[in-house]
């Protein structure tokens, strides 16, 4: 199956040709800087109880493809674990039929849709 064409790494003066939107560098330099000035509180907290991180171990241990992905017939390893009700809307934190193994494409869309990132609500 043919795969799309790769492109510039969207930061700005970084000429690397990436599959996503990011190089690795710049990937994790956006991640960092969203974790520490774009999110909450109780989420910079939340993420890194040991709770939480059993939680998605068991998740992506029961689950390890993207369910997303599954469903349009594609097997995809899930690298995240989300909230299927946000917490913040009353969603259970660590109940499992709450969570949902997703690809980081499939999250990041997930995400942006409920306006969880980027501020589109």
């Amino acid at each position: 199956m043919p795969r799309k064409p790769k492109r510039p790494c969207s930061y700005p003066g970084c000429p690397k040709l990436v599959e996503g939107q990011y190089c690795e560098e710049h990937k994790r330099l956006t991640d960092k800087q969203y974790n520490q000035y774009g999110r909450d509180d109780f989420s910079k907290n939340f993420y890194k109880t040991p709770e939480w991180r059993a939680a998605r171990k068991r998740q992506l241990d029961s689950q390890p493809f993207c369910e997303e992905c599954l469903k349009a017939g594609k097997r995809t390893k899930a690298t995240m674990v989300d909230h299927i009700k946000p917490i913040k809307q009353g969603g259970d934190k660590f109940a499992p039929s709450n969570l949902q193994s997703l690809c980081w494409s499939c999250h990041s869309r997930k995400s942006v849709e409920e306006g969880s990132r980027f501020s589109r609500k």
